[in-house]
């Protein structure tokens, strides 16, 4: 399982992504679609045009990890491609509500003050 006390950062790639690409044809993406660098603490994340599959890039040490998720039905909230571009910094938590089916927009909760007795 990925933790996130490992990983300073996670970052979506919006819109879909052909998922025949494996471990190079993802590391080229992210180094030169994305201007970032593979080989960071970073997690990079990949989503199929029906949005029911996932890949995540992790580079460890000496080697990358390619997770793979594949949805039996639902689909994931997944961002789609505007003007601003092809790659979303999201935090591990919101990460994890995509991967729980959920969407990027949760709403918070409201902030809660205690009632003073006079």
């Amino acid at each position: 399982m990925i933790r996130e006390t490992e990983h300073h950062r996670v970052y979506l790639a919006c819109g879909s992504t052909d998922l025949r690409k494996s471990i190079d044809g993802l590391a080229v993406l992210v180094k030169e679609g994305f201007r970032l660098d593979p080989f960071s603490s970073c997690l990079f994340v990949f989503c199929n045009r029906k949005r029911d599959k996932l890949k995540i890039l992790q580079w460890e040490h000496n080697g990358f990890w390619l997770h793979y998720r594949r949805l039996e039905r639902g689909k994931f909230q997944w961002p789609t491609k505007d003007n601003s571009g092809t790659v979303a910094p999201v935090t591990y938590r919101e990460l994890r509500w995509l991967l729980d089916g959920l969407s990027l927009a949760q709403p918070a909760h409201s902030e809660v003050r205690a009632r003073t007795i006079l």
